[in-house]
């Protein structure tokens, strides 16, 4: 069985941040725009070092949306950066209208999502931001996993051409992925190779994923682990290939299980391929103030949790 080290926890959101940075040096056509939170989004490197290229719009999220759209106009590539609520709930008229029905090729960056923001409750998690997003015809959907992956995604966002919703989170998590890894959107990433059941996560629940096929290994389960960091366009080859040999799959998100990744998990299954699935998600709820290890625990998105649909889907293969 394949194992992997926790190089040491690290914050998604700064993953971001040294994209962004890198991009600042490489890429004079990126921009830079932020809903008054700057050192939430660490954007503070690319703000310092290129100031004629970043816009502080302030607490007026639908004007930054719009402003991104009008700078691509111009050959820009806007990155616009702030909570993953405010990204798209509070936006999502300005994203349709002026971002996606008009094709624009602007990158909606947004941290904090999921219920792992923490104290700052209900108001400001979001948990159905993926399903909001992959909905826009045209929106690519990516959602990361570590420090590395989040940076390299960052990366290769400003390299596609058309929208992106890119979302990743405030707490330190294990960093676990390569540093020098290539990113290629719409690629799933097999982690671990196994025969008995197929668990695919996504976020921060990958690392979670990893975790428990560890402890089902033991248990003499084989887990097949895969890494589904982008939700559209969804890897409909990976997931079929592997449920041919497994028989079941979990699917594991920090997202509602109602338009999240499990949801399209089981469009595919339900159009090629019916077979016994188990979700580890939200249960339509919004969430509430707590710490992030928590939250975690108490709406079931951890690696116990993982183990628990892992043994329930096995009953019914």
């Amino acid at each position: 069985m394949k194992t992997y080290e926790n190089q040491g926890n690290k914050d998604t959101r700064s993953g971001f941040g040294a994209g962004l940075t890198e991009l600042g040096k490489t890429n004079e056509n990126v921009v830079a725009l932020c809903a008054d939170l700057i050192g939430s989004l660490k954007m503070d490197d690319f703000k310092n070092n290129h100031p004629e290229r970043f816009f502080q719009i302030g607490i007026a999220e639908a004007n930054m949306i719009g402003i991104a759209a009008g700078l691509t106009i111009g050959g820009k590539i806007p990155f616009t950066g702030t909570f993953a609520n405010f990204s798209t709930g509070r936006v999502y008229d300005q994203i349709r209208q002026s971002v996606v029905y008009s094709g624009k090729n602007v990158k909606i960056c947004a941290s904090h999502a999921g219920i792992t923001l923490g104290e700052d409750g209900a108001t400001h998690q979001i948990l159905e931001d993926i399903g909001l997003m992959k909905m826009l015809p045209g929106m690519t959907v990516i959602n990361t996993c570590d420090y590395n992956q989040t940076k390299a995604a960052t990366l290769a966002i400003a390299e596609h051409n058309g929208p992106v919703y890119l979302r990743f989170g405030r707490p330190k998590v294990a960093n676990f992925t390569n540093e020098d890894q290539t990113f290629e959107i719409g690629k799933a990433v097999t982690l671990t190779e196994g025969t008995d059941v197929t668990i695919v996560a996504t976020g921060h629940l990958v690392w979670e994923a990893l975790k428990a096929s560890k402890v089902l290994h033991e248990k003499g389960i084989s887990a097949e682990v895969i890494n589904i960091h982008t939700i559209k366009p969804l890897d409909d080859k990976a997931i079929l290939d592997s449920v041919r040999k497994t028989g079941c799959i979990v699917t594991a998100e920090e997202h509602n299980y109602l338009g999240g990744l499990g949801e399209s998990v089981s469009r595919v299954l339900a159009k090629h391929l019916p077979t016994p699935q188990e979700y580890v998600a939200t249960n339509d709820t919004f969430g509430e103030s707590g710490t992030p290890a928590q939250l975690m625990e108490k709406y079931g998105l951890n690696s116990n949790a993982i183990i628990k649909a892992t043994e329930n889907v096995l009953k019914r293969k």
